[in-house]
């Protein structure tokens, strides 16, 4: 059942028309044969009332007269295409004056269409069919038009359109907030200023041309202070054949620096900040298969510290923790090279992994660890070995050869701890390669006894590895 409300929707929906004519008899017959047309019609006898009217109402299309006193309607669309509110406005000239030139004007002002006079009324209600038609498909591809811009205007990722050439063709906004540029600064720049990495050949863009179609990879793009920002790089093809691409950026930075640090921290241990087993484990096979290709020695010390039970009983468990991480910060600070590592084994113990370091040089270093922790002087008030805590210290040598595994560095070095601490504790115990090994002779383990200056009984040290 049709009511108020909806019958008053319906008439706003009918299409508007202006009738502008210094005639009366012509606006009544116009008028009245639109009007049976279905639409709503609006009617000026002069050109200044028309664009009052269709400043204030936008009509979908304007019937206008030429020949008008005072204002003529070639004017009268003149000054209407160039007000932004009615520019748009699709205008037909209604005119007895035919000729070439005045069609020719008519339509360089902007005219939609030109009728001749006497008019037909069949002709006029066709041609305004075909105009409102006309207006309201290009309304409709003007309103999806700005429902594509605003979704690509408020993207969060970046969208840019970029020629085979690499040149950027437009940059959304979200792509100039990525890469720190103002709006349209982007435009006319090539790809390849922002893509590192990128070279061009023959002209052409090989970042577009390697990455075109290929779906989705991380790229490293330049902003524009210089810093390089990790980002996912999509680059598809418009079409077949205009050399267009479409290239959406999505910033990982963040992301990847989030991946980072949750990657350090898996490898690092939470109570002494200092690498953990986990990474030590990784760490050491790396380097000796670094070692076995590159024929040079790989050393690791191994060290615990003495009665650090008796410690945790004396001063507390949260001491034990305090007194854990300083030990680790003084190891780390013994592990000076990129390829040095200082890692918490567990527990109470540690490890220090050294490549390309010989059996000697190994020696001085487990001795000016061991001498290190006890200059620390944290007391320990029940340990028998010494007011102060002190730590025993295994190392082991190697040049390793195709036979041998990674396990048994640390087995050694493990077994050299233990024999130190089979010597009285706060002691350096050496295992590494023999005189001929360390000349390249032949990859092996030796047991060498103490370190140079250190209280060892490297008769028992040679009892327990046998790893000859």
């Amino acid at each position: 059942m049709s009511t108020p409300a909806t019958a008053l929707l319906a008439e706003v929906r009918k299409p508007a028309i202006l009738i502008v004519d210094d005639a009366a008899e012509h606006l009544g017959v116009l008028r009245s044969i639109l009007l049976q047309q279905g639409y709503q019609t609006f009617v000026a006898t002069s050109g200044e009332r028309a664009l009052e009217i269709a400043q204030r109402i936008q009509p979908d299309l304007v019937l206008l007269d030429v020949v008008m006193a005072g204002m003529d309607g070639l004017e009268t669309c003149r000054r209407m295409k160039a007000h932004p509110a009615t520019a748009r406005i699709p205008v037909i000239f209604m005119s007895a004056r035919g000729e070439t030139e005045d069609v020719v004007t008519g339509f360089d002002l902007g005219a939609a269409d030109y009728i001749r006079k006497p008019l037909r009324m069949e002709e006029v209600c066709a041609r305004v069919r075909a105009q409102l038609r006309l207006r309201s498909n290009s309304e409709t591809q003007k309103a999806q038009a700005d429902r594509l811009r605003m979704i690509v205007n408020s993207m969060d990722q970046g969208l840019l359109i970029v020629e085979r050439s690499g040149r950027i063709q437009y940059a959304n906004p979200a792509c100039d907030r990525y890469l720190g540029f103002a709006p349209d600064a982007l435009v006319g720049r090539s790809l390849c200023d922002l893509l590192d990495g990128c070279t061009l050949r023959g002209g052409e863009c090989m970042g577009v041309l390697e990455l075109g179609g290929n779906g989705t990879r991380e790229v490293m793009i330049r902003h524009r202070d210089g810093e390089l920002h990790a980002m996912d790089l999509t680059m598809t093809p418009m079409h077949a054949d205009d050399g267009l691409f479409v290239a959406l950026l999505h910033d990982i930075t963040h992301h990847k620096r989030s991946e980072d640090a949750l990657q350090r921290a898996a490898l690092l241990d939470p109570l002494t900040k200092i690498a953990n087993r986990r990474r030590f484990d990784a760490f050491l096979e790396q380097e000796w298969q670094r070692a076995l290709r590159t024929g040079q020695p790989l050393s690791l010390i191994v060290l615990d510290v003495d009665h650090f039970k008796l410690y945790n009983d004396a001063l507390g468990h949260a001491a034990g923790d305090a007194c854990l991480r300083t030990v680790a910060q003084t190891l780390q600070g013994h592990a000076a090279r990129p390829t040095d590592l200082a890692a918490r084994y567990g527990g109470e113990e540690f490890v220090l992994l050294f490549p390309e370091t010989p059996a000697d040089g190994a020696a001085r270093l487990a001795e000016l660890v061991r001498a290190a922790v006890e200059d620390l002087q944290l007391p320990n008030p029940h340990s028998p070995t010494a007011p102060w805590l002190t730590v025993s210290v295994g190392v082991a040598t190697i040049v390793p050869g195709p036979l041998d595994g990674s396990a048994q560095l640390f087995e050694c070095a493990d077994r050299a701890m233990y024999a130190a601490k089979a010597g009285g504790r706060n002691r350096v115990e050496i295992q590494g390669a023999a005189p001929d090994v360390a000349q390249g002779s032949e990859p092996g383990f030796a047991c060498l006894g103490s370190a140079p200056g250190a209280q060892s009984n490297s008769s028992h040290a040679a009892e327990i590895c046998h790893c000859t």
